[in-house]
């Protein structure tokens, strides 16, 4: 039984003109492509006025079997989605972005959101992608039963927590 599974997705990202003084444009995910060719180059797919959109990257959704539950609660809110992180590439001359991963698990891209160095936005799951989730969940999801902790009993005479004696230097008058 395989631990994982994955769909290759292209990755279409949006840049958008900006009317901030020290920012001229900024990028945010905007969908994706399901079973896109791989790309060695950013494609552009459409521009209006003040947008560009682009196929940016094509990447690997990966399905791990120890984060159904985290693909459970992706799928039991209103609207499933995938979650695109974008890191800053001062590599790239023309796009100052890249495209460094796509997740179905909320845990995951909460994990990218903390450090700040990304942009982590959702886009709308399509609905093969969202059928493929559940018969993933349904094959590998195995439910946890709670284990409440057993509490001890306090023990003030010792134990783990419990505060070394003190001992009084001679000649103070005490003890």
């Amino acid at each position: 039984m395989t631990r994982s599974e994955a769909m290759t997705l292209g990755v279409v990202i949006e840049r958008r003109t900006s009317n901030h003084p020290w920012q001229d444009h900024f990028w945010l995910p905007a969908g994706v492509i399901v079973g896109a060719p791989p790309t060695a180059r950013w494609r552009l797919l459409a521009e209006g006025d003040g947008w560009q959109r682009f196929h940016a990257a094509t990447l690997e959704l990966v399905l791990h079997r120890s984060e159904t539950e985290a693909y459970r609660v992706n799928l039991s809110n209103e609207t499933p989605v995938l979650y695109v992180v974008l890191r800053p590439d001062e590599r790239e001359v023309e796009n100052d972005i890249a495209v460094h991963m796509v997740t179905a698990s909320p845990f995951e891209a909460q994990d990218y959101l903390d450090s700040g160095e990304e942009i982590v936005e959702p886009v709308e799951m399509p609905p093969g992608i969202i059928a493929w989730v559940q018969g993933y969940i349904d094959r590998h999801h195995v439910d946890e039963r709670f284990l409440k902790r057993k509490r001890r009993p306090h023990n003030p005479d010792g134990g783990a927590f419990a505060p070394e004696p003190r001992v009084m230097p001679k000649g103070t008058g005490i003890g």
